[in-house]
């Protein structure tokens, strides 16, 4: 399926000279929403995932779905100050600010293989976070996962050593 025509360009947001993908028209269509995540569990092939990790705040749409076709469970990676157990955190820049990035502490267990989902990779800042907090808990990043790559900005040279897929590339 061409998932290109659900997604949206929104000029100058969140602030000028940005242009954001809008995925909210794919989501809303239920064929492309189930076939974007068939699509996405496609990349996975025959590998045993454990987890999956979503990341604040669009990665959480996808993400318990790849977990529940996956048999895996699934972990939330939020904001600071948003999670309301013992975390461990991350500090990443963004292509529009700085940020922190926080895990619960026992979401990932040692050994376990990890698929990482957003909505965007961009440049790369808050997946390489997402990574180090999972490695930090002992866990394995098989594969970063991703709704839209917009590979001009070169977040796939920051998750270097980590395979990358997206539906769409920009």
């Amino acid at each position: 399926m061409d998932f290109e025509p659900y997604i949206r360009d929104i000029k100058d947001f969140p602030k000028p000279g940005v242009t954001f993908k809008d995925i909210t028209p794919l989501l809303k269509n239920a064929t492309a929403l189930q076939k974007a995540a068939n699509a996405l569990v496609g990349f996975i092939g025959n590998t045993k995932i454990d987890k999956v990790v979503g990341v604040d705040s669009r990665g959480f749409i996808f993400a318990p779905m790849l977990a529940e076709k996956l048999g895996a469970g699934f972990v939330t990676v939020r904001k600071s100050g948003k999670l309301p157990y013992t975390t461990i955190s991350e500090s990443y820049d963004l292509e529009y600010g700085k940020g922190v990035l926080e895990i619960h502490a026992d979401a990932i267990e040692e050994g376990d293989k990890v698929l990482v989902h957003d909505d965007v990779l961009a440049t790369g800042g808050t997946a390489e976070a997402v990574c180090k907090l999972v490695e930090k808990l002992g866990g394995e990043v098989v594969q970063c996962n991703f709704l839209i790559e917009l590979s001009f900005l070169k977040g796939g040279d920051k998750l270097n050593g980590y395979p990358v897929k997206a539906l769409l590339r920009y």
